[in-house]
Formats: structure tokens, sequence, C-alpha cells
């Protein structure tokens, strides 16, 4: 593996450029009131959910529309400043980071729902409408937008992550839900790539070149998206488990019968004591599925039917039906809140976050020795799962200034990459690279295929402005 475990490779490399005044000044005199050059904006700007910790970028410019975000980028492509956007912060891998310095561009106030296409099935939005306020706004034509990685997280960001989330294993990731996209370039140009129709030929694909690239290669200032007609009847059903392995096992036959469920989470046992404490939901802390079934009444009951006979050879028991909207609500918000849930029972802990995907038969190969080597470290840790997908994470609980916790934590990561790796899965199935994946890119992609990445990064953004430092050094 290329990834070190030394406690000092473990921290991002900081290399900050000069930032001249006469930039700021450009700044300040386009932008006014929307530029700001406050610590406590800055620091707000300078961090996100993982546990590094670098300078702050030297400005934040709060951009509300297009030309904003391009007018900002060209000034920085002038001044060959780094540019990094943001959204809401909630990104897991350092994917905000001013590491090498420069400015954020907070599109948070491009919250503009554009267009809604009910007959066609399409939406369009500007890049700061969260996943909330997006299923708010279409929620009256009948239609959703099934993407939901927890977090009410930015379309924008959602987008330059590839996210996925719980209902990924019957409605996909942004990958095959983003049809088009408004992206600003490294040179401040506005560029469009695809269109509303479902498929193209025509030419690169710029749309999925863009789609996962995490600001490195442009600035996403609009996204037009499949939607969804809301399901007829919705169900929701824990079960509980004995063992994860059994849990799992349960998982691996649902899906290769075939079964459409829509959403499978896996919750362990201390998770779940975590997430009763947390959110007072009184579950039994016992190993957990967490499923969901959309479909016509009797398909939503011919799938639970299904699901439950098989939950019951591998001994799952207890099966608890939540069918109203509140009820599903409820347990939802409890998984969703999990990583908040876990990071409270240990003050001023931070979580150390894992991302693995392997194919959905290597499933138990990889979860079960990697609970196995949690447990022996003596970190205490949080397990949650996409499992019906064969996505899955720890987050090791560490002290931030505790260099030997994060050693560990670093060193089971490496561990648990390595393994999904030899069972042909990834070493991130939806976080993204950042700065924390990319030791592990060239042991996934090959010292080919980077250096093509990099070839890409090159010629699109030839000063390396973009949300420099991540994915790939150059």
């Amino acid at each position: 593996m290329n990834a070190p475990t030394d406690i000092h490779h473990l921290l991002p490399t900081v290399q900050q450029r000069d930032i001249p005044a006469d930039f700021l000044a450009a700044l300040q005199a386009r932008f006014g009131a929307q530029c700001s050059t406050a610590m406590a904006v800055r620091e707000q700007h300078g961090r996100d959910e993982s546990t590094f910790t670098v300078p702050p970028p030297a400005a934040v410019v709060f951009a509300q529309s297009t030309q904003d975000v391009a007018d900002a980028v060209a000034l920085c492509a002038q001044h060959k400043v780094p540019v990094i956007p943001f959204g809401v912060g909630s990104s897991l891998e350092g994917h905000l980071l001013a590491v090498q310095g420069g400015i954020s561009i907070d599109v948070s106030r491009m919250d503009q729902v554009l267009s809604i296409n009910a007959e066609d099935l399409t939406v369009t939005v500007q890049p700061g409408v969260t996943r909330k306020a997006l299923n708010e706004a279409v929620k009256s034509e009948g239609l959703f937008f099934p993407i939901d990685p927890g977090a009410d997280a930015s379309i924008g960001g959602m987008t330059a992550t590839r996210a996925s989330g719980t209902n990924a294993v019957r409605y996909g990731t942004m990958r095959e839900n983003v049809l088009a996209l408004e992206v600003v370039n490294a040179r401040g140009e506005v560029i469009r790539t695809g269109t509303r129709a479902r498929k193209s030929s025509a030419g690169y694909d710029l749309t999925r070149l863009m789609v996962g690239s995490e600001g490195t290669l442009g600035v996403i200032t609009e996204v037009t998206l499949k939607l969804y007609p809301l399901p007829e009847a919705i169900s929701a059903a824990i079960s509980y488990f004995p063992t994860i392995e059994a849990a799992v096992r349960t998982v691996i036959q649902v899906i290769q019968l075939g079964v459409p469920i829509a959403r499978c989470e896996l919750i362990d046992a201390g998770t779940v004591r975590m997430v009763n404490a947390h959110s007072k939901l009184g579950l039994r802390e016992e190993h957990m599925l967490l499923m969901e079934f959309h479909g016509s009444p009797a398909s939503v009951k011919e799938q639970a039917e299904t699901v439950q006979e098989i939950a019951s050879e591998f001994g799952g028991n207890a099966f608890e039906w939540a069918t109203t909207p509140e009820e599903r609500t409820r347990l939802w918000t409890a998984r969703h809140n999990a990583y908040f849930a876990a990071i409270q029972t240990k003050p001023g802990c931070r979580a150390v976050s894992t991302d693995t995907c392997v194919p959905i038969s290597r499933l138990a190969d990889c979860l079960l020795d990697s609970v196995a080597e949690a447990d022996a470290s003596g970190l205490p840790y949080f397990l949650v799962g996409h499992v019906g997908d064969g996505n899955f994470h720890f987050g090791y609980l560490i002290d931030p200034d505790n260099a030997d916790e994060r050693r560990v934590a670093e060193e089971l990561n490496v561990k648990l990459v390595t393994r999904a790796l030899k069972l042909e899965g990834t070493c991130t199935g939806e976080h993204g690279v950042g700065l924390h994946k990319m030791g592990f890119l060239v042991d996934e992609a090959g010292a080919a295929a980077v250096e093509m990445m990099r070839t890409l990064k090159r010629a699109l953004d030839p000063d390396n402005i973009l949300n420099p430092g991540k994915i790939f050094s150059l």
C-alpha cells in the first residue's frame, strides 16, 4: 500500500501560497459586503467534519449568482490564487480545507429551485439547494429526489463528491441521477454539460467528468437532476440479529434474490446504544437491519414478507414495522444522527471515518474481519452501513490531539482499505477522496490511471487553482 501510517505523514501537507494585497483589494471592490475577511467567517469555512486542522482561507466570497462565481474565479485565475467551493460544510474527508491557502466561494445563497419539469421527471436547481429543501419543493408534484447521504447536504456538494447514501441500492448515486450541469471553469468561463434528455452520445461525457471531481475541475453553479414519482406505499421495518454475520448474510441473500428493497441499513449493537442515548428511541440494543420498501401496497407487502422469511433463516427476529410517515421519519432521523450520537459519547472527540464498498458477495468477508480488528484495537467506534450495495462505515472515535489514538485509527483504516481492495472493492464508496483517501488512489486505480487524471487536471486547470491538494498531488 502507498498510504503511510507514521503519525507525521497522517496530516495534510500545508503549502500556503502568497495572497497578493491587490487581489484582496480587487475582491473587496467587486463584492463589497459579499466578501468577508473576518476570522470567525474564515474559520467556519476552513473546516469540515474531518479530523484535520489547517489555517483558514484568506477570504470568503458569498456568491449569489453564476456571474458572481465566474467573476471570483476569474480574479483568482488572474492572480493564481486557489479557490475552494463551499456548500454546507458537511464533507468528511477534508475537501474544504485550504491546504494551499486561497479563498472560499460559499454558494449557500444560490439556493433557488430554477425549474421543475414534472412531465419529464427533471428539476434544475442552484448548487446551494439542500436535499431536504429540494424534496419540499417537488413533493406537491408527487415527486421526490432519492439521494440521501444523511446530512442535509447541498446538491452542489453532493454532485461534487458523487454522493449516494441510504437509497442507493434502488435508485443509484449522484452519478446516475445528474443529467446536466452548469460549471465555471478555471478561467472563469461558464460552460454547460449535458441536457435534460435522458441520454446522449454527443462527444465526451463532461457531466460525468465533473460529477465526483470534488471542486478540482470546476465550480458547479447549476444542476439538472432526475426525479422519481413518490411511491404509492412505503413501509419501514427493523429486524434484530444475534450476530453481525447473521445480519450481513441476510442482506446478501436479499440482494442476490433480486428483492427490490429501497433501503437496507446495518447498525451494530454498540451504535444502537449510542443512538438510543442520543435520540431516546428505546430500540433493542442488538445488531439491527433498518429496511424500507417502496411500491404498490401489494408489492410492498410481498417484498416485506420475503425479507422477513429470509431474515428468520438467519436468526432475525422481532420485526417492528413503521408505516406512518412520522414513525419512518423518527427511525431514519435516528440513523442519520448516528455520527453525532457517537461523537457525543466521548467529550471532545472526533471520528476518523472510513468509507469502503465491496461487491455484495464479499461483504461478510470484509466486514467481519474489520470488526474483529476494531474490537481488538481498544478504540471506541461506531459501525453503520448502506449494506444493500456493499458500502459500510466505521467511525473510530479519537482525541484529535492524541497522536497514538490517531495512529491506531489510521492503521485500522489502512487495514480495512487494503482488505476491500483485495476483494475488488474501493477505498471510498461515497465520501470522495479529498485529503484522507489520497494515499489509496494509486493502489485502487493504478499509477497510469492516476497519471491520466493528473493530465486532465493540468489541461483544465494549468495553474492548479481549483481546490488544489485534493484527490492527488501535482
